[in-house]
């Protein structure tokens, strides 16, 4: 098998990582409401921090229920995903900087760097979708961020869901698009 049939295979079994986004997307929503909340900033850094422990377990559990094989041994692509998913936390501490250095900027480097690290994913997956919303989750963000005072910065956390239902929204119409490739192959080899 070429390095192409392993990289569809890994992008149809693990769905094109859509379980993690919408954890994701559920995270963003959490943390938009935190920042909605009447509190000093340093508590909703922290809270919206301690809300990303949320993110595996929900994965796991909307894998199941959407059928996702994220860790195929068949495949050695397979660890890769979750190998680029730990990768993020190589990040953290510039984010764990920026909490204790700047809170009023914390929301928008974490976001920035949650978006920027979908980048390496269009690889894998074989999607372009990645390669494109990497640079717009993560330069979106810093526009808002530069615009918008502290009295706004629910706009950041809200605006990083908002694109991650348009990239699962890209990403699956690629999974079907890919699951009918390898069907008409299928048929064209029986015939």
């Amino acid at each position: 098998m070429n390095i192409t049939d392993l990289r569809n295979d890994v992008s149809i079994s693990a769905k094109n990582g859509i379980s993690f986004l919408c954890s994701g997307v559920f995270i963003c929503v959490l943390m938009t409401i935190i920042y909605f909340l009447p509190m000093k900033i340093g508590l909703q850094n922290i809270l919206a921090l301690y809300s990303t422990g949320l993110m595996l377990p929900l994965a796991i559990l909307l894998s199941r229920m959407i059928k996702v094989k994220w860790n195929d041994k068949e495949n050695p692509l397979s660890r890769l995903g979750l190998i680029l998913n730990v990768a993020q936390f190589i990040y953290f501490p510039i984010i764990f900087w920026m909490l204790f250095s700047n809170p009023n900027e914390f929301i928008v480097f974490f976001a920035i760097v949650t978006g920027a690290h979908f980048f390496p994913y269009g690889w894998l997956y074989k999607a372009k979708a990645y390669y494109w919303f990497a640079p717009i989750i993560s330069i979106a963000v810093f526009i808002i961020g530069s615009y918008v005072g502290d009295e706004f910065i629910w706009l950041i956390p809200m605006t990083v869901p908002i694109l991650l239902v348009i990239l699962i929204s890209f990403l699956y119409t690629d999974y079907r698009r890919k699951i009918d490739d390898r069907a008409l192959r299928m048929e064209e080899f029986l015939s």
